[in-house]
């Protein structure tokens, strides 16, 4: 299989560069991977596992001569980065990123971009709780999707390009707005995140129930939620800060639908506690049908979780 970049740069070297990385030595479609990170201790674990073939100690540095490069940094970093790459990009260069919110990113990035530049934000709903260097694998983007929201003027061959990075990924692909995007993601990740971080601090301090009791007798719903709340702090205090309203619009109509289902249960209404559980039961068989999970039990959870971000 022919190489679809000459030299790709990953500003950030944590779980989804690293499953990029590995993806794309696996399938050969990338002649040269660098990379970059902040912190010297994950450069010098990415370097000493051959994660990429060159580390470098500034972002600066990696993307130059790189016709990819690939912005795997948290949110709230993502203006800086752009700032200090900015001078050292590649004429006719694409620039993409992996963040959970657009339109915050696309305000932040964008500015600094010079023309001749191909800016195409990006972001693959695939992931685990855990990070680092080591957390990544080649097949984390099967059947996932990756959204971009491409910007007015956006080079639809340059588009195209990157599109068939990621489908060789084994990721499936969908174009959006930014707004769209934004809102799509504060129902279906961010307010859940937001919840399920929630409900295990809501465990931590009913201190009726002990410690042992919630790690021992963790049925689904909970052992789930702990999954979520174990994702990375700084990513997901960046996502809730950069993607706020979309976030509190959709957790206002929850808190709605939550006092709905409380009366319900204090009025002893069984009959719309019934209706309501069997409209929801139909989404799940959506997202499996969808392939997007699967109905086989797994209660040891021998696979890590996809869906995150």
């Amino acid at each position: 299989m022919s190489a679809i970049y000459d030299r790709v740069a990953l500003i950030g070297l944590g779980l989804i560069a690293g499953s990029m990385a590995r993806a794309m030595r696996e399938k050969g479609l990338a002649r040269e991977i660098v990379g970059h990170a902040r912190s010297a201790e994950t450069r010098a674990t990415a370097a000493e596992i051959g994660l990429v073939d060159r580390v470098f100690e500034t972002a600066a540095e990696a993307v130059a001569g790189a016709d990819l490069v690939v912005l795997a940094v948290p949110v709230g970093a993502m203006g800086d980065v752009a700032a200090e790459i900015a001078p050292h990009l590649e004429p006719g260069a694409t620039v993409t990123d992996v963040g959970s919110v657009k339109q915050a990113v696309v305000q932040a990035v964008a500015p600094h971009l010079p023309d001749g530049v191909h800016f195409i934000p990006g972001h693959p709903l695939a992931g685990t709780e855990h990070s680092g260097p080591r957390s990544g694998f080649a097949s984390l983007f099967q059947n996932r999707w990756w959204l971009f929201t491409p910007t007015e003027g956006c080079d639809p061959l340059a588009l195209e390009r990157l599109q068939d990075l990621v489908r060789r990924f084994g990721a499936k692909t969908e174009r959006m707005d930014a707004a769209h995007h934004d809102l799509v993601l504060a129902v279906t990740s961010h307010t859940p995140h937001l919840i399920a971080y929630t409900m295990v601090g809501v465990a931590d301090h009913l201190k009726r129930v002990t410690e042992s009791e919630v790690v021992e007798y963790s049925a689904a719903g909970f052992r789930d939620f702990t999954r979520i709340a174990a994702s990375d702090p700084t990513m997901w205090r960046d996502v809730f800060l950069q993607n706020k309203d979309a976030v509190l619009d959709i957790l206002g109509r929850f808190t709605e639908e939550l006092f709905v289902l409380q009366r319900a249960i204090r009025m002893g209404d069984g009959q719309h506690l019934f209706d309501y559980f069997t409209r929801t039961r139909a989404i799940r068989r959506g997202i499996i049908e969808a392939g997007q999970d699967t109905a086989a039990p797994d209660f040891g959870r021998s696979q890590p979780g996809p869906g995150e971000g």
